[in-house]
């Protein structure tokens, strides 16, 4: 059993940075790959991007590929995303995931509550 709970989310302008952060507890956080996904209002919840147990692989979705980079520390029990150049179509409540390596949201048990991003044109 892990918790997480995500933060850093809010309001920025288009073209701007973000960073979320995941915090955990529980279960050991090596255990699992973490990812990031997202939900926008009348979407499907969606990957962003995932990282292996030791930092070592990431995997990312098209959309976001170049953009946004996915880190962990390992020693905090925290997971980042950092976000840059930021378009409208990022909007979204964000959330963090702790289960298997992919993009399948199946694949992740554990979930946060997630953040709200909000992305003005």
């Amino acid at each position: 059993q892990v918790q997480l709970v995500e933060s850093g989310g809010g309001l920025v302008q288009a073209g701007g940075s973000l960073r979320l952060s995941c915090a955990a507890s529980g279960r050991t956080f090596t255990t699992y790959t973490l990812g990031w996904f997202r939900q926008a209002p009348g979407k499907e919840r969606e990957f962003v991007a995932t990282i292996t147990r030791s930092g070592g692989r990431t995997l990312y979705a098209t959309s976001v590929k170049g953009r946004f980079t996915v880190s962990r520390d390992n020693a905090k029990n925290t997971l980042y995303l950092q976000m840059s150049m930021l378009k409208p179509e990022d909007t979204a409540v964000y959330y963090c995931a702790a289960g298997n390596y992919g993009s399948n949201s199946q694949n992740y048990p554990y979930w946060g509550q997630g953040t709200q991003v909000t992305i003005s044109s």
